[in-house]
């Protein structure tokens, strides 16, 4: 299943929905009865203000935000919520619909990867006589699932859609496949938005994952990935899902199969295995074949048949099915013959990538050397261009971040980057100097912001010496007016420091 075009990850910009026959739309008065009633007091509405970090300009913020949601009432005083919804966040407060009384709330467990956080209002008595959701978590294809949303009277908005498709698609870490739900569903826009429950005969079935106003298509994460969230935040430490650590082709061109050495049908071929990940320390080697997880049968085309879906990407098998520590039999072909290995599954943190997919929440790292700015490039640093980042950002470090396990075989290190140049005394010469991977620094080889700071305690000859990938290959500052005008530097930009380390 394809991700669709996303017009906004909220509601916020959608304009009231038409007609459709696949869907209905009903208001509830804010004086319902009882079976409505319960409805309405399983959530409650979430209130967020923060500021996310600028990383054009990594020793400030953006501009402060506030954000107007639904959260989910679980079991044991607790709200589900996405996570989109509470990253960068400074204050997080919980109102009752019913009544409009608040109470800050603090954020129990949030996992940015599968997009669902769990909150926890400071107040312990504020949630009591709401009726917990529990989950639906036998969705399928044809099933009918409510989006609950509030009026800002409190009136309880339902609107009915149908579920088209169950399958697997990118979320917006963009680093694993995960089970989705696809609906056809005209949404429209309420200022609490930003979460919308999805309810399956009075339980949780599904949270709002994204949008399209124009095709009224909404992807939603499932109550089966939420509830291996739950089990696993209910733990002693929360460890995330597991992955392999692999890339993979379908095999369905009859050649791949026979440039691998296998005349079987089924299973994928394995195009790459990240160093020190759970496949590569089980084994798996590029050009293994894949046939089997456990006992389910992998295709050609790396579905497996799962009893409630039918046909699904086998991936659902490490994420929403297996937990971080448990171990995973993978029936495997190489070169024409069986094996079976043993795969101990783990979560790989962001922090374990080279160009890390996210990083949320934690204020970026950045070196100003007599204007020179340098960071460590990130995902995160590329989506400063936008929606359409991948197409608008520098394409030498796109690439970088798209190929990044081929390009780095050693894990334990990060991309230094030049990312601009501050007009200074020091740079003069450099001020079109810019988006530039940095080699060494003072004849010393950069793998960190660390690695940097520690060459520049050694400059050459009195000069700060930094070797680029591309032109112009070398840049030159005279290290004693650079350790003069520093102070002078950081009073005419604001920086309340030269440098943050990780």
């Amino acid at each position: 299943m394809r991700p669709i075009i996303l017009f906004c990850i909220a509601l916020a910009l959608i304009a009231p929905a038409t007609d459709s026959k696949s869907a209905t739309v009903k208001k509830v008065p804010a004086v319902v009865p009882p079976a409505i009633q319960s409805k309405e007091v399983s959530l409650v509405r979430v209130n967020v203000t923060g500021q996310p970090y600028d990383y054009f300009r990594p020793w400030q913020k953006k501009p402060a935000f506030s954000k107007r949601a639904l959260g989910a009432v679980l079991p044991n005083q607790r709200v589900l919520v996405t996570a989109d919804l509470v990253a960068n966040q400074n204050y997080v407060e919980l109102e009752r619909a019913e009544s409009g009384d608040k109470s800050a709330a603090n954020v129990v467990v949030v996992d940015y990867e599968a997009n669902l956080a769990l909150l926890e209002p400071t107040d312990k008595a504020f949630l009591k006589g709401v009726q917990p959701l529990d989950l639906a978590l036998d969705t399928v294809v044809g099933d009918r699932l409510e989006a609950w949303q509030l009026e800002s009277t409190g009136a309880l908005v339902v609107t009915e859609g149908i579920v088209t498709t169950v399958g697997m698609t990118r979320y917006p870490a963009d680093v694993a496949d995960f089970l989705t739900y696809r609906l056809s569903i005209p949404m429209q826009y309420r200022d609490n938005s930003y979460t919308v429950p999805l309810v399956k005969k009075d339980k949780l079935a599904a949270l709002l994952l994204r949008f399209d106003p124009r095709t009224q298509v909404l992807d939603a994460i499932p109550a089966p990935i939420i509830a291996h969230f739950l089990k696993d935040a209910a733990g002693p430490s929360y460890r995330g899902f597991p992955s392999l650590g692999i890339n993979f082709f379908p095999t369905r061109d009859p050649e791949l199969r026979q440039y691998a050495g296998d005349t079987t049908k089924g299973g994928v071929y394995v195009s790459d295995v990240e160093p020190g990940q759970p496949a590569a320390k089980a084994g798996l080697q590029a050009g293994d074949m894949i046939e089997a997880v456990g006992d389910n049968q992998i295709d050609e085309n790396g579905n497996y048949v799962d009893p409630l879906y039918g046909k699904i990407g086998f991936g659902n098998l490490l994420t929403a099915k297996a937990f971080s520590g448990d171990s995973a039999n993978l029936r495997i072909r190489r070169s024409g013959k069986a094996l079976t290995l043993a795969v101990k599954l783990e979560h790989r943190s962001e922090k374990d990538y080279v160009i890390p997919p996210y990083d949320i929440d934690d204020p970026p790292p950045y070196y100003v050397l007599g204007g020179l700015i340098f960071q460590e490039l990130s995902r995160q640093y590329l989506k400063e261009w936008g929606g359409n980042w991948q197409k608008d950002a520098p394409q030498d470090f796109v690439y970088l971040d798209r190929f990044q396990t081929e390009l780095f075989p050693a894990t334990n290190q990060r991309v230094v980057i030049l990312s601009q140049v501050l007009p200074a005394n020091t740079t003069i010469g450099y001020e079109d100097v810019s988006y530039l991977v940095v080699k060494k620094v003072n004849g010393k080889e950069v793998h960190s912001l660390g690695d940097l700071a520690e060459a520049v305690k050694s400059p050459v000859n009195g000069f700060h010496v930094i070797e680029t990938v591309d032109d112009p290959k070398q840049l030159a500052l005279d290290a004693a007016e650079v350790a003069t005008d520093a102070p002078e530097l950081q009073k005419n930009y604001g920086l309340p420091a030269l440098q943050r380390l990780q």
